[in-house]
């Protein structure tokens, strides 16, 4: 066992100190963009140019998603110009690259209840997460702290899709008959495990409902050329090494849903039963 020795520290406010700046800060993070807590991400720009106007200080991008965060850091207490900027730069980002999924992270050293005053206001309709940083000072030396104190990512999803309820007809249209009945065969499967389980035809997805409550441990989305199923489960290596070892379409994993997303034909559906099977019981428990 590690001989530890209790070292008292020091909380210190970087603004009170020059050498430690903004920009010293943002290289901090630039080179271990981990210590964020945001998962496993690469670097995309710094101090990016927007078309309006203004710079952005950090756009990183999860490794193994489409999910991109538009990061504004601040020296002190958070301020309402501040927190304006940073969603006016996730806003534009957004919509220029609406193919990413985006969220908006504010970096302070000190959140404020001005800040959740503020915030409250657009009724978690904008995903943002905030992170407080402390520096703490021991021994001659500084290490850095952040905490995650406000995370919306979760907010504004399923379940406000939910409200617009629609019939089999509409996704007929917006897919195919074809394309729907690989919804049917997924769904076929599923009944095997809950033949009480239902399909709910919601306008951006079809869900599932047991009960008459929402219970989307599975998703469909037919489109015109095909079908994409999302499946709710903790990310794992061996489930994208069976995914991807039986020839399947695994699209990315979205973080924000805990979701695979995965292309499927009716032949794969046909083929790989007994494994879909265990990926849905699995996304039930």
């Amino acid at each position: 066992m590690d001989n530890l020795k209790y070292v008292k520290s020091e909380k210190i406010f970087l603004k009170n100190y020059p050498e430690f700046n903004e920009k010293w800060l943002q290289q901090q993070i630039e080179k271990d963009p981990a210590i964020l807590g945001l998962g496993d991400l690469i670097l995309k720009d710094k101090e990016r140019l927007e078309p309006h106007g203004g710079r952005l200080d950090l756009l990183f991008q999860e490794a193994d998603s489409n999910q991109r965060y538009e990061v504004e850091i601040q020296l002190g207490k958070t301020d309402e110009s501040h927190i304006i900027r940073t969603i006016e730069y996730w806003d534009i980002e957004r919509k220029r690259y609406p193919q990413y999924d985006h969220t908006a992270v504010i970096i302070a050293e000190e959140i404020t209840s001005r800040f959740f005053n503020i915030i409250s206001l657009f009724n978690g309709f904008i995903p943002l997460v905030s992170i407080q940083f402390n520096a703490l000072k021991q021994e001659g030396q500084m290490s850095l702290f952040f905490q995650t104190i406000l995370d919306q990512r979760m907010l504004g999803t399923e379940e406000e899709e939910e409200r617009e309820i629609v019939d089999r007809s509409y996704w007929e249209k917006r897919g195919t008959r074809e394309t729907l009945s690989i919804a049917d065969d997924l769904f076929a499967i599923i009944q095997t495990i809950d033949p009480l389980i239902e399909l709910r035809y919601n306008k951006f997805y079809i869900g599932l409902a047991k009960d008459g409550q929402a219970n989307n441990f599975v998703i469909f989305r037919p489109q015109k050329n095909g079908l994409r199923f999302e499946v709710r489960i903790n990310k794992s290596e061996e489930i994208e090494e069976k995914i991807n070892n039986l020839g399947l379409d695994l699209m990315d994993y979205f973080s924000r849903d805990s979701r695979y997303r995965i292309r499927i034909s009716k032949e794969d559906v046909k083929k790989h039963s007994v494994f879909l099977k265990e990926l849905f019981l699995m996304a039930r428990s």
